[in-house]
């Protein structure tokens, strides 16, 4: 039998080069990488490799190696929400932020709203036994509610949109929606793992005070840093990376996912630094490359659209359905009546819709959690890789032919006639 190592060393090229192969061809269909690394690592699971070729699968990806890919995978998830967090820049809600904040609520609450009458017609049929209605319903409908921050921002930046003030306007409410999502996130997981409402609050003060800490102690930290950057930048990326993984251990140790606990530590590591930035770069362009696509296959095994039963893809189609009527509506409604011009609101309604990794990343905590069925997480999981490849096409779409949305201006939406105030 082969060792450990040989089995992980044949894995991890065979699943990163696959990632790449994607990744490419997700390109020249005009959809971000993630997309085809997404897709591949469904394919390369039950979906497709295991159902046509299951003696390849298991040469490939045999039994034994994949505790060890799935830690290397969560480990890449851990670095990957930290720079998420450290992306988070809440800053850029100040100029627009009674805008910003109504799109971010409609885009938030009514996806909650429907999501929870939509879980609670699902409860009996894909609930896992002993599962509670409540932590069951609460993350149904926080699911649905996700926004991918990361995927949105590169495709904006791909299609030269990101400096825009559309851009920068969707981002501000992309940013909002996740740091709502995510405090949602942190009290059902609380709920889900605790075995009483008490422990569950406790779980949940827990998890604020850390949250609290980590913000008092951002003098200190940059202050850390700054003395780290004189000597080297690795020492800097040590110490992020140190930091992120004691943080995910504290949220661990708390009850709650260690994916929070990353996602925290970057949401109040202090920014500007260049030491800093060249180091989150440094992760960016190591970690998320190599290591995460592990993540994408260690969610694509579970994931097997073959064994979907014929009468849940009525329920696939309808939490579709649901999933992109609630953001749109909720999104492009808020935006209009916070007296924005229709397309620039139809905008909103199809940028929020974007979910990608983000949404995956949510799924893969209440799967592990034992919150939602395999079933269920198949169905999610189909609907978040729709509403991400539906996101650039529609937004070519509604830009044609829309100068005043795709040119650089002076940084506010105001200016744009399309953009928050044009209504009025």
């Amino acid at each position: 039998m082969s060792s450990p190592l040989a089995l992980v060393l044949v894995a991890v090229p065979t699943v990163v080069l696959a990632c790449q192969a994607g990744g490419w061809a997700a390109r020249r269909l005009g959809q971000p990488p993630v997309i085809g690394e997404m897709v591949v690592g469904i394919l390369l699971g039950p979906s497709l490799l295991g159902w046509l070729a299951p003696g390849v699968q298991h040469l490939l990806l045999p039994p034994a190696v994949l505790p060890y890919t799935s830690v290397l995978g969560n480990l890449a998830l851990l670095v990957f929400l930290f720079l998420i967090g450290l992306e988070l820049d809440l800053s850029s809600l100040r100029a627009t932020r009674r805008a910003v904040a109504s799109v971010a609520a409609g885009s938030i609450l009514l996806p909650l709203a429907l999501g929870t009458a939509l879980a609670l017609a699902m409860y009996p049929t894909f609930a896992p036994p002993g599962v509670q209605q409540l932590p069951f319903v609460l993350f149904v409908a926080t699911a649905l509610s996700i926004t991918a921050f990361p995927v949105l921002a590169r495709i904006l930046t791909d299609r030269g949109l990101a400096a825009t003030p559309l851009g920068t306007f969707a981002l501000a409410c992309a940013a909002a929606d996740d740091a709502l999502a995510w405090c949602l996130l942190i009290a059902v997981t609380s709920l889900a793992t605790a075995g009483s409402p008490l422990d569950a609050l406790t779980a949940f003060a827990l998890a604020a005070a850390l949250t609290a800490a980590l913000a008092a102690a951002r003098p200190l930290m940059k202050r850390i840093l700054e003395r780290a950057a004189r000597t080297s930048d690795d020492l800097v990326t040590v110490l992020l990376v140190a930091g992120l993984l004691l943080a995910a251990w504290a949220t661990d140790r708390i009850g709650i996912h260690p994916a929070i606990g990353a996602f925290l530590a970057g949401a109040t590591v202090p920014r500007g630094g260049p030491a800093v930035e060249r180091s989150a770069a440094r992760l960016q362009a190591v970690v998320v490359p190599v290591l995460l696509p592990l993540f994408f296959v260690d969610i694509g095994l579970r994931t097997d659209l073959a064994a979907l039963p014929a009468g849940q893809w009525g329920w696939a189609a309808l939490v579709l359905a649901v999933a992109v009527t609630g953001k749109w509506v909720g999104a492009a409604g808020a935006a209009r009546l916070a007296g924005c011009g229709w397309r620039w609101s139809a905008l909103m309604g199809t940028l929020m819709n974007c979910r990608g990794i983000t949404e995956i990343v949510v799924l893969g905590i209440g799967l592990q959690l034992g919150v939602i069925s395999t079933n269920l997480f198949t169905i999610m999981v189909l609907m978040a890789v729709v509403t991400t490849a539906a996101t650039a096409p529609l937004l070519e779409r509604l830009t044609c032919n829309a100068p005043d949305l795709t040119t650089l201006a002076a940084a506010e939406p105001d200016a744009v006639p399309e953009g928050p105030g044009a209504a009025r």
